[in-house]
């Protein structure tokens, strides 16, 4: 039994060493401060799946995990986001019983799988909308059984519900909050302790979800970059296997210190959307605590033509619709809408930030740094509360 507790650890300890110099050389960005970054990186990942893998490995006693917060991000998170995780197994049934509070909205997914594993794809998706679930509402929910009103169907192969909170006016106000219990009979009982077994093969899914995680979107970012032009919108996309109610259209930038990408759109019809930076390598977000690195649809300001206009820059050029890009030279502006009946109309250009008034025109609103200062001092007591333990 020793033998075997002690070879799955340092078989853990030595795949997480080889990533951790991996993540030092080629394919990882090869800046020093992308390397700080890729490093803390992999800390985040052990974190995250050492805690899916290990702590949240039993169906019949499921929990939810919250990843994609200020401190475990993957995969490109969504800055209007709260995201949950539980186990689940189609054999079961589950309840989940919540509080909606400030949150406006919730995408729930039944998954087989997270997207950077090798099995993965969203197999039932619904809504707080379509629930007819709004903001400060109690509800409760059904997961697996007969179908029924509240009841959410657990198809086969499914291994996890996920929740996504939305949250668009960033106000600092009490967020949702919700459990999951299973409701078989066989859970009464104590669970018993954990065999060897189940030690020796969550420690090794967990080396596989960090290596999975930390390799997989790295590649993910290089490959899209390849197929498009730098500081260009690419056309829109769905994500194979993903939500079927989300687009994305990506913009690779590549900027220096005096320039900018001035991003126009008509406005997506969808009841949400966004446009939010990221690192390259990590696909972490462009941190959002210090950088107005991300605005959704009830943050932007329309110009006098109804139009969108952002500017992606690493200065204040004074706009309303600044992406701040957190002085990285390079990275990826993500505009997304969801729940959208037809895809907006967008276009990018490149410019000088001294000949960006001739760009924008008379009717872009203007921010001075008083008031920028004043935004992000509220974001911050929004994702305090948000984030709050």
């Amino acid at each position: 039994m020793a033998d075997d507790l002690g070879a799955a650890w340092r078989d853990w300890c030595d795949r997480l060493a080889g990533l951790g110099d991996a993540v030092l050389g080629p394919p990882f960005p090869a800046a020093d401060l992308d390397r700080v970054d890729a490093v803390v990186h992999v800390a985040q990942q052990v974190l995250c799946w050492t805690g899916w893998s290990v702590f949240h490995a039993d169906p019949r006693r499921p929990r939810f995990q919250r990843q994609n917060d200020l401190i475990t991000q993957w995969g490109g998170p969504n800055a209007d986001n709260v995201y949950r995780h539980t186990r689940v197994d189609p054999a079961r049934r589950y309840r989940i019983t919540g509080r909606m509070h400030s949150c406006d909205e919730f995408m729930l997914a039944i998954r087989c799988g997270f997207m950077h594993q090798p099995r993965w794809g969203t197999v039932y998706e619904t809504s707080a909308t379509d629930l007819g679930i709004g903001p400060g509402d109690d509800f409760e929910l059904i997961l697996g059984g007969e179908p029924g009103p509240g009841v959410v169907p657990l198809p086969d192969g499914a291994v996890m519900a996920t929740f996504r909170e939305y949250y668009y006016d960033w106000a600092a106000a009490e967020p949702a909050v919700m459990v999951v219990e299973c409701l078989d009979d066989d859970v009464d009982a104590p669970a018993e302790r954990l065999a060897v077994a189940d030690v020796v093969e969550r420690l090794a899914d967990a080396a596989a979800g960090v290596e999975h995680s930390v390799r997989n979107w790295n590649d993910y970012l290089r490959d899209h970059r390849s197929r498009g032009t730098d500081n260009v919108m690419a056309p829109p996309m769905k994500v194979a296997k993903g939500l079927d109610a989300a687009r994305y259209a990506f913009c690779f930038w590549d900027l220096g210190p005096d320039d900018a990408i001035v991003l126009e759109t008509t406005v997506p019809d969808g009841r949400y959307w966004s446009v939010q930076a990221y690192e390259l390598g990590t696909y972490e977000l462009v941190d959002v605590t210090e950088h107005q690195s991300s605005l959704n649809h009830r943050q932007v300001t329309t110009d006098s033509d109804g139009r969108v206009r952002f500017v992606l820059a690493h200065r204040d050029p004074g706009v309303a619709n600044w992406i701040d890009l957190g002085g990285r030279r390079e990275g990826l502006c993500t505009l997304r809408w969801f729940w959208a009946s037809t895809d907006p109309e967008y276009r990018t250009r490149t410019v000088a930030l001294a000949d960006l008034d001739d760009v924008l025109g008379p009717g872009t609103a203007r921010v001075d740094a008083p008031t920028r200062a004043a935004t992000m001092a509220a974001r911050r007591r929004h994702l305090a509360w948000r984030f709050r333990t």
